[in-house]
């Protein structure tokens, strides 16, 4: 497949000159094969260019200006399609052509194809995957842990008796504070009982 770039080399228009220059230099730098067609000296290649620009790409008047872009027989665009296509990255889209390996066009095109296959999506599920399967191991841990207990009379045996040990000692503190009253009073009646001595050996002398 040849492009076939349609040019004026006589055009007397400053704009129509860069934007052909622009549109030369580009396809050099990428290395792709083109051929120019020039409208001011063939009046066969001016009138094939106007007969194959699709009508609803004419301008108001009817006649194309250059440059126009061809592949072959199929029409590619101008100037203005062609610079968006630059700035898109998308130039060998924009003239039919397969994008080289290792282009910014051929990767954007592999990663297109990559969303469209679902493989974005695919990860996503793997991840919901992997978080499901971590709960359920936690609670399929948690019921083995029950069963080992039911299982082991032992098991269950030590961990009822630790229960029970922190019950018991639970209301330590509350045995102690209901000795305090009795040991006052124990203090309160010796004390008497020592003045009711020393009151008696006082009378006695």
């Amino acid at each position: 497949m040849v492009i076939k770039v349609f040019l004026a080399s006589l055009s007397g228009s400053t704009a129509i000159k860069k934007k052909q220059q622009d549109v030369v230099g580009f396809l050099e730098a990428l290395k792709i094969d083109y051929a120019q067609l020039d409208i001011a000296s063939n009046e066969d290649n001016r009138r094939w260019m106007r007969e194959n620009v699709p009508g609803e790409k004419k301008p108001t008047n009817g006649i194309p200006l250059p440059p126009q872009i061809f592949n072959e027989e199929m029409y590619c665009g101008d100037y203005e399609t062609f610079f968006e296509a630059k700035e898109d990255n998308t130039v060998y889209e924009f003239l039919g052509l397969t994008p080289p390996p290792g282009s910014k066009e051929a990767q954007q095109a592999e990663n297109t194809q990559k969303l469209h296959n679902g493989s974005g999506t695919e990860e996503h599920l793997d991840d919901d995957t992997t978080k499901k399967e971590i709960v359920e191991a936690e609670q399929n841990g948690d019921a083995h842990i029950a069963e080992l207990e039911e299982d082991d009379p032992d098991k269950k045996a030590e961990t009822d008796a630790q229960d029970d040990i922190a019950e018991e000692e639970e209301p330590a503190e509350d045995d102690e504070e209901s000795r305090k009253p009795a040991e006052e009073e124990e203090q309160v009646r010796k004390k008497c009982l020592n003045n009711s001595v020393d009151h008696y050996i006082t009378y006695t002398r």
